[in-house]
């Protein structure tokens, strides 16, 4: 799918920088409230740059992913934004 991750980089800050398979790139915040129940562990600084992509989606040791569609609508939100 378009949406698909293909490059991922962790950022200061909780901010990952991502591609997707369209070329469209761009970064998002990961607020504090983003990361609670099974996600809590990327309130860890040292968990959250490990980010990789497995099947399109960015994930984190302990089978941790978000979905790229999610991710995707974010950075074209943003991308929108800062092109006003």
């Amino acid at each position: 799918m378009y949406w698909d991750v293909v490059e991922v980089r962790a950022e200061s800050d909780c901010t990952l920088w991502v591609r997707f398979a369209d070329g469209v790139s761009g970064t998002v915040r990961v607020q504090p409230e983003d990361c609670s129940g099974v996600l809590a562990p990327l309130r860890d600084p040292v968990i959250f740059r490990q980010a990789y992509v497995e099947h399109g989606a960015v994930s984190w040791p302990g089978g941790l992913d978000w979905a790229p569609e999610s991710l995707y609508r974010e950075v074209v939100r943003g991308v929108r934004r800062a092109g006003d």
